[in-house]
């Protein structure tokens, strides 16, 4: 949902707030082989990560990944992380190895900007973490709060393209003017004494508010490299329509192209995401899917 400080102004880079969903998740499972064989959706990149993994910790790749989902890549919720984790998680459940969490995002690179990913999956809900200060291995989560059971999210997708990432990404961080001190003060105000507290009471106008605060700030910080506030045109229209419609938290999660708002009640959510699917028929790219809060981490079954 956002970046808090893009420059490290105040003395820690990034630092970020977001949230856990449960309709749009990776799931995989492993189980002995002859040899090393993946099939699923994102096979390929699966198939790089456990065999990057299986090198580093020191175990044998004779194994069958079977993806029986996966989250879309490269369209700003995680897919990467999640991935990673999840894969990470299964060999070290499978050859007993007591890694945490933690120790297996390190090694597979996670957490170098956003520690989002990395929070989510150990415990679900809101999560806000620190950034990354001099001494730094993996963001450190400095708020986990449940979110209210009512609250739905809509993300709004455009098939057609996808959000910066790898060198790209690297690249046009390089190249942002720096994050202006005090607007890294503000937001650190405003998620401190206003969003937060909005969750614990169950305000979500409130907590939309600033939501959408950080998003504008933060979208207009990365407008020359993404040509916009947000990345997609038909998304910017079909988050202005639902803006209209009642949902708050107006944003584009990391680089997009996905959009997203939130909506009090599941059922007010599904009929404005049935209206919007109307409305904008004619963008025969854009889909939109209510999803719900996951307020739990990663699950990882034995058998």
């Amino acid at each position: 949902m956002g970046f808090i400080d893009l420059s490290g102004s105040l003395g820690r880079h990034f630092g970020s707030i977001g949230v856990a969903l449960n309709e749009i998740g990776t799931r995989l499972s492993l189980t002995a082989a002859e040899q090393l064989t993946v099939t699923g959706p994102a096979a390929q990149r699966a198939e790089k990560c456990v065999s990057m993994l299986c090198n580093t910790l020191q175990v044998s790749n004779k194994l069958n990944i079977a993806i029986e989902t996966a989250i879309p890549e490269h369209v700003g919720l995680g897919s990467g992380t999640q991935m990673s984790l999840a894969i990470g998680e299964a060999l070290n459940e499978f050859y007993g190895l007591g890694l945490s969490v933690r120790e297996i995002a390190f090694v597979t690179d996670r957490g170098l900007r956003s520690g989002i990913g990395i929070g989510v999956f150990e415990q679900g809900g809101l999560v806000v973490d620190g950034g990354r200060g001099e001494k730094t291995i993996t963001p450190p989560v400095l708020a986990h709060m449940d979110v209210p059971g009512e609250w739905r999210f809509i993300l709004v997708f455009d098939q057609r393209g996808q959000g910066l990432h790898g060198q790209q990404e690297v690249q046009a961080f390089k190249e942002l003017p720096p994050f202006p001190r005090s607007e890294a003060e503000r937001l650190c105000y405003l998620l401190l004494m206003q969003g937060l507290p909005a969750v614990a009471e169950n305000d979500i106008r409130k907590f939309g508010d600033v939501i959408s605060q950080l998003q504008r700030s933060v979208g207009e910080h990365f407008s020359s490299a993404q040509g916009g506030v947000f990345t997609s045109p038909e998304v910017a229209a079909a988050m202005q329509w639902l803006e209209r419609q009642g949902a708050v938290a107006i944003g584009q999660t990391s680089w997009g192209p996905t959009g997203f708002c939130a909506i009090d009640g599941a059922q007010f959510a599904e009929s404005i995401a049935e209206q919007a699917k109307q409305e904008f028929a004619h963008f025969d790219k854009l889909s939109f899917v209510v999803a719900s809060a996951r307020n739990s981490g990663g699950d990882v079954f034995a058998s």
